[in-house]
C-alpha cells in the first residue's frame, strides 16, 4: 500500500484501496447525478438526415493501418499486430465489417465492446503526486471496438465537416 499511502483526499490519507477508490471516484465524477438543462437543444434547427452507408474494406483498412503493432495489449489481449495479421485475410475482414454494420443498424453495442480497463498514471512534471487531480485515468477498450468505434468516428467527423456542422473556428478534436 505505499504507493497509495501518499495520496491525499480530504485532507485525509488514502490508506485502504477502498479510500483510493473513493478519492479517484469522487474526483473524476464529481458531476455524476447533477441536474443538467438540455432545455437550449430544443432552439438547435434540425438538420436533414442522412443515409448510413456499409462500412468498407478500405475504412478499417486506413484506419488499422495507423496503429502501432507494438502498443500495449488490451483487456481482450489482442495486440494490433494480431489484428492487421488477422485482417489482411479478406475473409476475416468482411466478418469484423459486417459485426460493425450490425451495431449500426440493429442500434445495439455488443456488451464485450462495453468492456474497459482504467489504469491511472501520474500526470508528467507534476512533482506533488498527493491528491488525485495529479493523475490522470486512461481507458483501455477492447482492441475490436477501438478499432470500429476510430471508424465510426472518422466518418462521424467527415460528415460533420462536409455538412457544414463544426465551426468553422473548431480546432480540438478533430483531425486537420
Amino acid at each position: 500500500m505505499l504507493a497509495i499511502e501518499t495520496i491525499l483526499y480530504e485532507n485525509c490519507p488514502c490508506n485502504t484501496l477502498l479510500d483510493l477508490w473513493h478519492a479517484f471516484h469522487n474526483s473524476y465524477n464529481s458531476a455524476e447525478n447533477k441536474p443538467v438543462n438540455i432545455y437550449f437543444l430544443n432552439e438547435i434547427p434540425q438538420a436533414n438526415t442522412i443515409d448510413w452507408p456499409t462500412f468498407s474494406k478500405q475504412e478499417f483498412g486506413n484506419t488499422i493501418a495507423k496503429y502501432l503493432s507494438s502498443s500495449f495489449p488490451r483487456p481482450d489481449h489482442i495486440f494490433w499486430r494480431h489484428l492487421k495479421s488477422l485482417f489482411s485475410n479478406d475473409h476475416c475482414l468482411e466478418k469484423l465489417i459486417n459485426i460493425a454494420n450490425a451495431c449500426i443498424n440493429l442500434e445495439y453495442w455488443l456488451s464485450h465492446f462495453k468492456f474497459a480497463n482504467t489504469v491511472i498514471i501520474p500526470k508528467p512534471n507534476k512533482d506533488l503526486n498527493s491528491t488525485p487531480k495529479y493523475f490522470c485515468p486512461i481507458v483501455l477498450l477492447n482492441t475490436t471496438s477501438k478499432l470500429i468505434k476510430k471508424v465510426i468516428s472518422n466518418r462521424l467527423q467527415f460528415y460533420m465537416i462536409a455538412n457544414s456542422f463544426l465551426d468553422p473556428n473548431q480546432l480540438g478534436g478533430i483531425r486537420q
